[in-house]
């Protein structure tokens, strides 16, 4: 089956936070976003103009689903608990200088999270909300709102990288990015893009 038979994703990180302001993780807690935040989702939603949509996934996190609600997707929008942020464990409300007093060199890629998920998880959960959409989901242009550490992993999965590899792909707040094909293989059409700006749908040759 060629490219252009297949769907392809438009995923969206979350607007601003209070927390993603100064850089503290955020992952379980729900948090709502500021008037910047709300500002950039809706921004957001010129960037998807003209895109005929098939189906739209979210995150249940509020943070994720008022980016959504406040871009609008005309498809319906459908919780994935698989789309939550990483639960970073005892890291969560921390920034990394200061996880990095006690543990020089500390990352999310590279450090066992305390209390919290493993990339490997993260990875997993990516893959099964891939597969589910694949499998839901024939052909068509698919909405994914999310966060920024769970949604480098699903790009890298996308890619056939491995979880860690997540850590190549920085999302800012509110930016789209592309998944999509080339003949056979999955490859990003587009990443980071910034908000309030249209992203015109490529040719799938």
């Amino acid at each position: 089956m060629s490219g252009e038979h297949r769907p392809q994703l438009l995923v969206i990180r979350h607007g601003q936070t209070a927390w993603s302001a100064v850089g503290r993780h955020a992952g379980r807690i729900d948090i709502g976003l500021t008037e910047v935040g709300r500002g950039e989702a809706a921004a957001a939603a010129r960037t998807l103009d003209g895109w005929n949509l098939t189906r739209a996934y979210t995150s249940p996190l509020v943070r994720a689903r008022e980016t959504a609600e406040l871009v609008g997707p005309v498809c319906g929008l459908t919780v994935d608990d698989d789309l939550v942020e990483w639960d970073y464990g005892e890291a969560e409300g921390l920034t990394t200088p200061e996880m990095r007093v006690g543990t020089p060199g500390w990352s999310v890629w590279t450090h066992a999270m305390a209390g919290g998920e493993s990339v490997a998880t993260v990875g997993s959960r990516a893959d099964a909300f891939l597969a589910r959409v694949l499998g839901e989901v024939p052909t068509g242009n698919v909405v994914v709102f999310g966060h920024g550490h769970l949604l480098a992993v699903l790009i890298a999965r996308w890619c056939g990288l491995a979880p860690v590899e997540g850590r190549r792909f920085a999302l800012a707040t509110a930016t789209v990015s592309l998944l999509g094909w080339r003949r056979e293989d999955r490859v990003i059409r587009a990443l980071n893009h910034r908000s309030g700006t249209v992203l015109d749908p490529p040719s799938r040759t």
